[in-house]
């Protein structure tokens, strides 16, 4: 075992005889044991180990047992923060010692070199003062052998050596007391005495008597500090090799420099630093830019090549000099040439149309003035992003898109700070660099649907981007130097306005894109769509086609939509049937007709449900807007027994649900007018149910359908089956005015319905519905709620016939 021979001492009292005399000494029965309380060590039989003692008590106790030559025995205190622990404050089981030395260091502090001999167990404690006594119970090591044992040793012995060679500045006799020790407990105690493990760890292995369940929790414990040994170790490894091949390239980058010095082929880094300031100067940056552009490529001839922030000022650099700072000559814009484009490749929207001229027409009479924001408001597949590429077109400008749909941090708009790893300008920045231009076209597509998170909110980022008045001194976070946007024309995209922020949706023109009628659709099929799916289906124009009937039983039947992405599915569906016949050889000209569209493209989808459903009592139609455009539904009623309960199903929202209620108030009030008998509702359950269940709705515009179907059902006629109607009824029995006409009378016609009642005070919206949609539907404008009964019941004598 190693002795402590060198253990650091100012005065040796070895001796009694050199020991101050503290205090008259203490009568220790024979069979006691005088005990040594100490915090954070756990002495093991066999090892040496030195013990500083600072308490009165613990002093006392050291000096009596060497002036009487006794052992002592080490208990482990179970709070190493209390300073005077008691009896009961101590662990039972410890070691008994003998004392080798005792040292007093220059500094008054007391030490005792003690080597474990044998465990202990307390029975009693006869004294705490001045110093623990206790009779004591010592535990024999138990004698066991055999093959399992040695095997046990075996395995604890290579394990230590394992340890001990990956640990730095071992003692070599710690290792050759490893290696050389006598016997299983031996190996045990001594790698438990200097494993790497807590007090209390030690604690539990000191007082585990059994040999076998010794050695396994030593073996366990090792095997775990072993592996985080190995893991350091190969870190370690890692690290130094990661510095090496840093230090190599260096020292390589600078032998190579010193060779093209010698060979006369000049500095590259000279050659590049002179390419940079040639660009620069190129570049036609304003003079703040350039200076801050000059003082990066200062920076950088500064620093070496293999330097971090080397490669971040260059990439910085080439995206400064990348962007175009100066303005193209801007080609003279022919009014008459956009004309022809925009109807080109667009059929109707003649209002956008229109605005788009006058817009161009602004800017050819004043080229200087501020351009404005558009923001293109309508249900997907209307031609809101084509809309965009045509204007490019038209002004003769290159065109890019910036796609915010799902974006939510803010830096996506303004770029990341330079100090960030892998930082780079915000999408606006990009899209300029990406065009080429700074006087582009650029498409804002789905602004309505920027959210905002802990990263910041990007719509707020956006109202600098979108202020004719802030934009020319756009200052992006990873160029930090203004950059003048006033020259883009942007054009924002959305599908709904209500989730564009106030301020926003202010700073942009809002127009506003209904959907198509099957006549429009048609039309757009006709020039637009048959001819893009002619070619990406590899066919020529000859050798596919679809009659008009074909194509509007598509419409009809197949499609239900404000746009035409359906149809233009559709259509090529229909193509790729001809396009198989014509590669297998079997046709050379495929035209596809009505009789032929259920074998290609099965059976229809949608059919005109208006006079199916409404051929009985209690049924209308309403008129519903969606974020898609408009849309029929159906208001379902019936009644059965009961005590006069109102039952509501359909997933209605909290002011459907109350327009039901005002509804059925308003036929009780006016029972007697509409020929109802009073007393049917206080017997009658009434059900009114609102299909397609699964899909949420709420508004008011459904009051008038609702109390047309109540009286439809209380009085047994049936509603029209041409007529949709929409509209807010209060208690009085006014129809009052709602939002989304447009889209409500667009979507009516293209179900094939002929006319539409509206509140009168909604007339204002008129000029704004679509004038094949005017022409093809009657309009029957309503002040009061009798007006809609009169209007869209069926005569009694119908019924009668009926």
């Amino acid at each position: 075992m190693l002795d402590f021979l060198a253990f650091p001492r100012a005065a040796d009292l070895g001796s009694p005889a050199r020991m101050q005399e503290a205090q008259p000494p203490v009568q220790v029965p024979q069979d006691a044991l005088i005990i040594v309380p100490v915090r954070g060590l756990v002495l093991f039989p066999g090892v040496v180990l030195p013990v500083t003692v600072g308490r009165a008590r613990s002093i006392a106790a050291a000096q009596q047992a060497v002036r009487e030559s006794r052992q002592v025995g080490i208990l482990l205190q179970r709070d190493p923060q209390q300073a005077e622990p008691s009896a009961i404050d101590l662990h039972r089981t410890g070691t008994i010692a003998n004392v080798l030395r005792y040292v007093t260091g220059p500094d008054e502090s007391h030490h005792v070199i003690c080597q474990g001999v044998q465990r202990f167990r307390v029975l009693e404690f006869l004294r705490e003062q001045p110093f623990f006594v206790a009779r004591v119970a010592r535990i024999e090591e138990p004698d066991v052998s055999g093959s399992e044992i040695e095997a046990r040793f075996l395995n604890l012995q290579s394990q230590a050596v394992e340890a001990l060679e990956l640990l730095p500045q071992v003692p070599r006799e710690l290792v050759a007391a490893v290696q050389q020790a006598s016997s299983a407990s031996a190996l045990a105690d001594l790698v438990a005495a200097y494993m790497d493990v807590t007090p209390d760890e030690k604690q539990e292995l000191l007082e585990t008597v059994d040999l076998v369940a010794r050695m396994d929790k030593v073996a366990r414990l090792l095997a775990h500090r072993l592996e985080v040994l190995r893991l350091s170790q190969e870190i370690g490894r890692q690290t130094k090799a990661s510095l090496d091949e840093r230090q190599r390239e260096a020292l390589l980058r600078e032998q190579m420099a010193a060779i093209q010095r010698q060979l006369g082929e000049g500095d590259g880094k000279a050659q590049e630093v002179a390419e940079l300031n040639t660009a620069i100067a190129k570049a036609g940056m304003p003079k703040d830019v350039e200076d801050a552009a000059r003082k990066e490529v200062r920076r950088l001839e500064r620093m070496p090549e293999a330097a971090a922030e080397y490669g971040m000022i260059r990439a910085y650099l080439d995206w400064l000099i990348e962007l175009p700072w100066t303005i193209a000559q801007e080609k003279p814009i022919d009014i008459a040439e956009a004309r022809r484009i925009l109807d080109e490749d667009h059929f109707g929207l003649e209002k956008i149309k229109q605005r788009i001229i006058e817009y161009l027409a602004v800017r050819k009479l004043a080229p200087q003035g501020k351009a404005p924001i558009l923001c293109f408001v309508g249900p997907p597949g209307v031609g809101k992003t084509s809309l965009g590429q045509s204007i490019a077109r038209a002004m003769g400008r290159k065109f890019v898109r910036a796609s915010l749909g799902g974006v939510h941090d803010e830096a996506e708009i303004r770029g990341h700070r330079r100090t960030y790893i892998g930082a780079l300008p915000g999408n606006i920045i990009q899209a300029i660099r990406k065009a080429g231009s700074r006087d582009c076209v650029m498409m804002l597509d789905e602004i309505d649907k920027m959210g905002s998170g802990i990263q910041g909110d990007p719509s707020a980022a956006m109202l600098e981007v979108l202020d004719p008045e802030q934009n020319s001194t756009f200052r992006d976070n990873y160029l930090a130097v203004p950059f003048d946007l006033s020259r883009v024309v942007f054009i924002a995209t959305a599908n709904v306005l209500d989730t564009i922020p106030g301020p926003l949706r202010d700073r942009m023109e809002i127009i506003t894109l209904a959907g198509y009628t099957d006549d429009e659709k048609l039309e757009i099929a006709r020039r637009f769509l048959m001819r893009r799916q002619l070619e990406a289906n590899g066919l020529k124009a000859g050798q596919a086609e679809l009659d008009d009937a074909a194509l509007r039983a598509i419409i009809q039947g197949y499609t239900r939509e404000a746009g035409v992405r359906a149809l233009e599915r559709e259509i090529g569906r229909a193509l790729r049937h001809a396009a198989v016949q014509i590669a297998e050889g079997s046709a050379q000209h495929v035209r596809i007709s009505v009789d032929d569209l259920a074998a290609v493209l099965g059976p229809p989808r949608f059919e005109n449900e208006t006079v199916t459903r409404t051929s009985v009592p209690g049924v209308a139609t309403g008129l519903a807007w969606t974020p898609v455009g408009g849309d029929i539904l159906f208001v379902e009623a019936t009644r059965a027994p009961g005590k006069g309960t109102l039952i509501l199903t359909g997933q209605l929202g909290e002011v459907m649900r109350e327009s039901a209620q005002a509804a059925l108030s308003l036929v009780k009030n006016r029972a007697a007018s509409l020929g109802i008998d009073p007393g049917l509702f206080e017997k009658t359950d009434i059900h009114i149910h609102v299909p397609a269940g699964a899909t949420p709705k709420d508004g008011p515009s459904a009051g008038v359908a609702m109390f047309t179907a109540l009286v439809s059902l209380l009085t047994g006629r049936t509603v029209r089956s041409d007529t949709a109607m929409t509209g807010e009824i209060s208690l009085r029995g006014l129809v009052l005015p709602v939002g989304g006409i447009k889209e409500k009378v667009v979507a009516a016609a293209r179900a094939g319905l002929t006319r539409v009642m509206l509140p009168a005070r909604n007339r204002r919206d008129y000029e704004e519905i679509p004038q094949n949609a005017r022409d093809r539907l009657e309009f029957v404008w309503l002040e009061r709620a009798e007006e809609a009964v009169a209007a869209a019941l069926e005569p009694e004598k119908v019924l009668e016939t009926a």
